[in-house]
């Protein structure tokens, strides 16, 4: 299966940045949709993507993608393209996913969550934001904002040990 189309949202340099400077986890987060108003696709044979940029404050539309149609038949090529898109993702909202697309998904560090076919998207982004503003995610949500601003204290432990200058 091919990519057919992929748009993306190009930010002022430093919007990013500046987000995490503040303090706001920023996440990214796709929905398998054919309208990009509702999840409505299986994952392996979705036509669309829409991923956004999440913070507590802003929910932001960064990239639109169309594939060509095809079957659930269990190839495992036809996902390649999905899965470039999905790079940086922590979620992908999905109707449904194989279960070998599921283990690739976790392998790439994006969690896989299935809704009811025809959840609004517009909903799901809200429910996020109430979970990051009131410090209350989901695990693959903690998981990804931990990553995102690190462990403050992770280089304590070297910073403390003596340096030797080989030569």
């Amino acid at each position: 299966m091919t990519l057919q189309r992929r748009l993306q949202v190009i930010t002022p340099s430093g919007t990013e940045s500046a987000a995490m400077e503040e303090g706001n986890a920023m996440i990214r987060v796709a929905f398998a949709s054919t309208d990009m108003i509702r999840v409505d696709q299986h994952f392996g044979s979705a036509r669309g993507m829409a991923i956004y940029r999440l913070t507590q404050e802003r929910a932001d539309l960064v990239e639109a993608a169309q594939f060509g149609e095809q079957a659930q038949d269990g190839g495992e090529d036809k996902l390649l393209a999905k899965f470039e898109c999905l790079e940086g993702c922590a979620a992908v909202y999905c109707a449904a996913a194989g279960s070998s697309a599921v283990k690739q998904l976790l392998a790439l560090g994006t969690q896989p969550v299935r809704v009811s076919h025809g959840t609004r998207i517009s909903d799901l982004l809200r429910e996020l934001q109430t979970c990051l503003k009131e410090h209350t995610p989901p695990p693959w949500m903690a998981k990804a904002v931990q990553r995102q601003q690190g462990d403050p204290s992770r280089f304590d432990a070297m910073a403390s040990e003596p340096w030797e200058e080989e030569g």
